[in-house]
């Protein structure tokens, strides 16, 4: 029995965002914010945050300089001039080079389905790096850099030598070119060097998402040239208070006695790239399609990560990146050339790989691994005396009931949702302004200041095509 690949094809448009659409009013009572602005017993006359993408303003598959210029460190830093806090100075790409890494644009919406393109102008990217398939980016020559977001980095990698260039395990161009000299540090290093320079009074440490995320991000599959694991609870516990200590401890008058916020890491399987996509939603539309064999009992088959094949669930999470796999070509190991994720039955499969599925099991590792993570933070944060926002509980709420801000609401759906940018993971401006109201609000709660948070309907979410 054989299906033809321009039948299997017809899956694909199965995969479309069905009924993308503006987001639906909602209503919420604003508070009022407060006349006066006032640090309380904290001290923002000089900030410095500490992260990974997220710090640094990461939007859309890539870091350009309108993405950092609307980061949170950015939106908090303007907040906090307001109640005494000094300059803040990011590692921002030149204007001549404004589109940094490159980025994704939404250029279409055909028949339902997003149509995204890379952005190639304008790029900060130095063609040609040491290493194949890599790219080095247009060093950043400043001294006064307060920004120390490293997009991809963990807590897991902040003691490894090299980091940057000679990263053994995949080179990190944005970490690299935030080092001034020729010998590349530890990313440990470089917060102990950024401190002693700078003397921070204040903080925002939001390191940690990758620690599960990249894990999650990989299907948890692991290969010899990208290993992904989910980080130890004991390194993380070793290595976070390495960072914190830096930040807090001040020993013989040196500085480092900055008091600040910390951040836990979000369930990341509440976020687009794991929630657009359904296995039953996919598996309807198999089954409605006349044009493949023995459709009415067929359905949608996986690799988990322990090697097995089975039905998929709605316990697995298909990532968005399945959309480009899913109904397309024929392997060459099958006796008929049915697309990935097909199948009349089990034994006649061709099923999704592991990669772009999170099963079941490791969707339940990386709650767990969340959870313990999230443990060692807010026990970090209450003996250090530190405030604590947890976005965990946070982003938990968004997913459930979204956020509505001056009746415009905001969800945690792909696109349509405001809140997430074209990568399914990274927030858009406006996520990003939300999230520095949330830093806001546990800086006044704990430190008994009135910092006023923004508008964050002034913030933009994904741009739609003209």
């Amino acid at each position: 029995m054989t299906t033809s690949l321009s039948s299997v094809k017809n899956l694909r448009p199965a995969l479309a965002l069905l009924g993308l659409g503006v987001g639906l009013a909602g209503c919420q009572v604003n508070i009022a914010e407060p006349t006066t602005a006032v640090a309380g017993n904290a001290n923002l006359t000089t900030y410095i945050a500490v992260g990974n993408s997220l710090t640094a303003g990461y939007q859309s598959g890539g870091l350009s300089r309108a993405g950092q210029l609307q980061s949170y460190p950015a939106i908090l830093a303007r907040q906090f001039a307001q109640a005494g806090g000094g300059a803040f100075n990011q590692p921002l790409f030149d204007p001549a080079y404004a589109s940094g890494s490159g980025y994704l644009r939404l250029a279409a919406i055909t028949n339902g389905v997003p149509v995204t393109a890379p952005v190639t102008d304008s790029l900060a990217v130095i063609s040609g790096s040491l290493r194949t398939g890599t790219n080095l980016l247009r060093k950043y020559t400043g001294t006064d850099n307060q920004n120390l977001g490293v997009p991809g980095i963990r807590v897991a990698d902040v003691t490894t030598a090299g980091y940057g260039l000679n990263n053994p395990v995949g080179y990190n161009p944005f970490f690299e070119r935030l080092l001034a000299g020729s010998s590349p540090a530890t990313y440990l290093q470089y917060v102990q060097e950024r401190v002693a320079t700078l003397k921070p009074t204040f903080f925002t440490n939001w390191l940690g998402n990758n620690d599960v995320l990249l894990y999650a991000a990989a299907g948890g599959a692991s290969t010899a040239s990208a290993p992904v694991a989910l980080t130890s609870v004991s390194d993380f516990t070793t290595k976070y208070r390495q960072v914190l200590d830096a930040l807090t401890t001040t020993t013989g008058g040196a500085p480092g006695g900055a008091k600040g916020v910390l951040a836990t890491i979000p369930n990341v399987t509440n976020v687009p790239l794991f929630t657009t996509v359904k296995a039953s939603a996919i598996k309807a539309l198999i089954r409605s399609n006349p044009a493949l064999p023995n459709a009415s009992s067929a359905s949608l088959y996986i690799y988990t990560g322990a090697g097995t094949i089975r039905e998929a669930t709605d316990n697995d999470y298909i990532l968005l990146t399945a959309q480009a796999v899913i109904g397309t070509g024929a392997s060459a190991a099958q006796p008929f050339p049915i697309g990935v994720g097909y199948g009349p039955t089990l034994a006649q499969s061709n099923p999704l790989p592991s990669q772009y599925v999170l099963d079941a099991d490791e969707a339940t590792a990386v709650l767990t691994r969340t959870n313990d993570l999230n443990n060692v933070i807010r026990n970090e944060a209450t003996s250090r005396g530190l405030a604590l926002f947890d976005a965990n509980v946070y982003f938990q709420g968004v997913a459930a009931n979204g956020v509505a801000t001056n009746a415009v609401n905001n969800t945690t759906s792909f696109i349509t949702g405001n809140l997430f940018s074209l990568d399914g993971v990274h927030p858009t401006a406006r996520g990003y302004a939300l999230i520095a109201n949330e830093f806001i609000r546990a800086i006044n709660t704990r430190y008994g200041a009135t910092i006023r948070t923004v508008d964050a309907n002034r913030y933009r979410p994904v741009l739609l095509p003209n």
